[in-house]
């Protein structure tokens, strides 16, 4: 489990590459312009193939030598107050995916506030064709009682309700001892097992570190791995929908809004010193790939979206645990991809069948054939023979 981190001491893994890195991205800074939000529900569509089925591994498979592991999810919304929240007022909304979540430290994207109506909500008196979120702030429990350690803000739906929902989704979150990234410039470090653990969110939107300028993004990062022995990435990226499973080169457009340049950004946040990206977003699952021996995970799904507030249908409904082992410096250790699905009214629970993981398989060889993460049936991911190029 993790620990507060009580110092910002400067790594010994690679002092040199972070401050060079550093300066260079501090020849450039920008920020991401705001853009107006778009439909969080898509048509669903299914997808063919998948593993056989048989139980998922729960831990990854380390190699020698200490390591840690990490979890991560994509979405995470667990209702819409006031009128669409989950059961039981949310009392054991993760139970089915607890055991899935067990890792050193568990980080999954927020896709909504925590707070009360604070009467600033973006969509106004009418809300057509336009999707804001919010639950409770006492659901911050249900987050804590699944073993989620850190929550990323850095989304299209973290200011639904304007800057004082930001804030209150904060205190709800430090209230119950839970971690929070995402904000312009934070970079937030945890101490796992005596390993610092540096992680920072980035969006396409001015809450957040920029996604789309990536000097300033690379500068971000290189300040991070000062911080932290591990730099994490934590990224809302890519356009939405049931049809955008596949990463090409290029910037992606959604609504006419700038979802970034998801290889690109990703490439060079690793340049600048990130030992891992978590990729979400499109709502669907994506491929991964290693570049330069480090994972990327270009969108792990939609997790929960409780009272159906995210599209259960079809590949719209599937996502999964991300768990990796790193090493101290950084390097993979192992890792596993559990499939996850959501119920009817968008309730998380294991994937029997593995349709995400089958979905996740078949994308990452179409789209990274060379550099693509490897997965076996099982779901253990190792990289591939050239990972270092």
């Amino acid at each position: 489990m993790y620990a507060p981190a009580l110092s910002v001491s400067r790594p010994w893994r690679r002092p040199a590459a972070a401050l060079a890195a550093l300066l260079a991205a501090l020849l450039a800074a920008g920020c991401a312009a705001q853009a107006e939000d778009a439909p969080a529900w898509q048509p669903g569509a299914a997808a063919s193939g998948g593993p056989a089925e048989g139980e998922q591994p729960a831990e990854p498979v380390g190699e020698t030598g200490k390591a840690i592991s990490l979890a991560a999810t994509g979405d995470v919304i667990m209702g819409n107050a006031p009128s669409r929240l989950p059961a039981d007022d949310g009392e054991g909304f993760f139970d089915d995916v607890k055991a899935a979540l067990k890792a050193d430290l568990v980080m999954g994207n927020l896709e909504e506030p925590l707070t009360e109506d604070t009467g600033t909500g973006k969509c106004g008196p009418s809300p057509k064709n336009c999707f804001q979120f919010r639950a409770p702030p006492d659901y911050a429990a249900h987050l804590k009682d699944a073993g989620f350690e850190l929550l990323n803000q850095a989304n299209n739906h973290g200011y639904d309700y304007g800057p004082k929902g930001y804030e209150n989704t904060q205190h709800a979150l430090e209230e119950h001892g839970l971690k929070h990234t995402g904000a312009p410039d934070q970079i937030t470090v945890v101490e796992v097992e005596g390993v610092k653990v540096a992680v920072a969110g980035f969006s396409s939107y001015v809450w957040s570190n920029s996604l789309v300028d990536i000097e300033s993004a690379k500068r971000v990062v290189a300040k991070a791995a000062t911080m932290g022995d591990v730099v994490v990435v934590q990224v809302h990226m890519g356009a939405e929908g049931a049809d955008k499973s596949r990463v090409k080169p290029g910037t992606e457009l959604f609504f006419g809004e700038n979802r970034g340049d998801p290889i690109k950004f990703s490439h060079a946040v690793v340049d600048a010193g990130a030992d891992l990206v978590v990729g979400h977003g499109p709502h669907v699952l994506r491929g991964m790939e290693f570049y330069k021996g480090r994972l990327i995970a270009y969108s792990l799904g939609n997790f929960a979206g409780g009272g159906r507030s995210l599209n259960p249908s079809g590949r719209l409904g599937w996502g999964g645990v991300l768990k990796v082992s790193l090493k101290a410096d950084g390097s993979f250790a192992g890792g596993t991809f559990t499939s996850t699905a959501m119920n009817s009214v968008g309730r998380p629970s294991i994937d029997r069948q593995h349709r995400g993981l089958g979905l996740v398989r078949d994308v990452t060889r179409s789209d990274f054939p060379k550099s693509g993460a490897r997965l076996d049936e099982a779901g253990r991911i190792s990289p591939p023979s050239d990972a270092g190029a």
